[in-house]
């Protein structure tokens, strides 16, 4: 009897494996997905200029893509030389641009087509061609059909001259004052970090003079030889531009910061460095701890830096590798970069950068 029920339990087991194993195969199935229809442009053929470098040039949208779970689709989108985007290695050198969950078109400045463009290596002045893909994203990748597109890009035209900016940060002192750059015709540039400790006033001036200077009316414009300072609204790190043609001035938050398990905002908070304005420098001083450091700007990942070991000191665009601190302790970390391409719009492929323990 009982050599009887052993063979009835093994049989039980085996069909009970059995049913399982056609589950599984039934849960982890995939049913095939696919976009329902193309691509759609607002123009195929694009030329860009100054007089449209800031109006949108371009407008992309595509059907939603339906998977078999009721869930949020993640999009993106895909630019590359239609050379690049076939055989083995096909679109492994594409420019990715996240769109969002569930967001279904996507518009394009001039600017950023042109930076787009440039980047992968058109030539400007010439009309070239791109091809472009949307890729949707659940529980696998899925990629639509690709478009072509036709694309003339420019280069921007490189203006020279620089404004001062004395002001509380750094005590009025004329001869030390940050210096901005002119980015296109009566339009200047530059950084400057307000400490905490120090005042928020600040003037323009055309030389390293007291000779001339400008200041801001009633409603905070540029007024030459006003007394009245202008005030930023509080300490931090800023990109300066300074509009003489139309009298306007902004100031934008803008911070290089490192980013790690080694410092105190771990992975997803940057520490904000402060600008050196005469050094042309960011730096940090401050604890970190064993782990690893890298570099981004604004406290997202869109624009980051990596070293390749810990020795060279140098940090390269998009490079996955990270700095590692082996000792706890207070250091000083310093980041030199280069501006953005004048002409394309595009950060330096590699910036330089030094860890020192204090």
């Amino acid at each position: 009897m009982k050599k009887y029920i052993n063979k009835l339990f093994v049989i039980c087991a085996l069909l009970f494996l059995g049913v399982s194993c056609e589950n599984d195969a039934i849960l982890t199935s995939l049913k095939e997905v696919n976009f329902s229809g193309p691509i759609e442009a607002s123009s195929n053929a694009i030329v860009i200029s100054t007089e449209n470098e800031n109006l949108s040039v371009l407008t992309l949208s595509w059907p939603a893509v339906t998977f078999p779970v009721n869930a949020p689709v993640t999009y993106a989108l895909e630019f590359d030389l239609p050379a690049d985007a076939i055989g083995a290695t096909a679109w492994s050198k594409a420019v990715r641009i996240e769109v969002g969950v569930d967001v279904l078109s996507k518009a394009f400045s001039g600017s950023d087509l042109n930076k787009m463009a440039i980047k992968l290596g058109l030539p400007v002045d010439v009309a070239g061609k791109i091809v472009v893909r949307v890729e949707s994203t659940l529980d696998r990748k899925i990629y639509s059909n690709p478009i072509e597109l036709r694309v003339t890009p420019f280069a921007k035209k490189v203006v020279f001259g620089s404004i001062y900016m004395p002001g509380s940060y750094q005590g009025w002192d004329i001869d030390t004052a940050a210096e901005l750059k002119a980015i296109d015709s009566g339009i200047f540039q530059g950084y400057v970090t307000f400490p905490e400790t120090q005042g928020l006033g600040f003037k323009f001036t055309n030389e390293r003079s007291w000779s001339q200077f400008y200041g801001a009316d009633v409603n905070g414009n540029i007024v030459n030889g006003s007394d009245t300072d202008f005030q930023i609204v509080k300490a931090g790190s800023y990109q300066m531009t300074v509009n003489l043609n139309t009298a306007k001035w902004t100031a934008t938050p803008f911070s290089w910061g490192v980013v790690g398990d080694a410092t105190e905002g771990g992975w997803d908070n940057s520490t904000n460095m402060s600008y050196d304005h005469q050094l042309k420098i960011w730096k940090f001083k401050g604890a970190l701890k064993v782990g690893n450091l890298k570099f981004r700007l604004n406290n997202t990942w869109i624009i980051n830096y990596g070293p390749k070991n810990n020795n060279e000191g140098k940090v390269y665009l998009d490079d996955p590798g990270a700095h590692y601190i082996s000792e706890a302790g207070t250091y000083e970390v310093t980041f030199s970069i280069q501006e953005k391409d004048a002409t394309t719009g595009l950060y330096p492929a590699t910036a330089t950068y030094k860890v020192t323990k204090i």
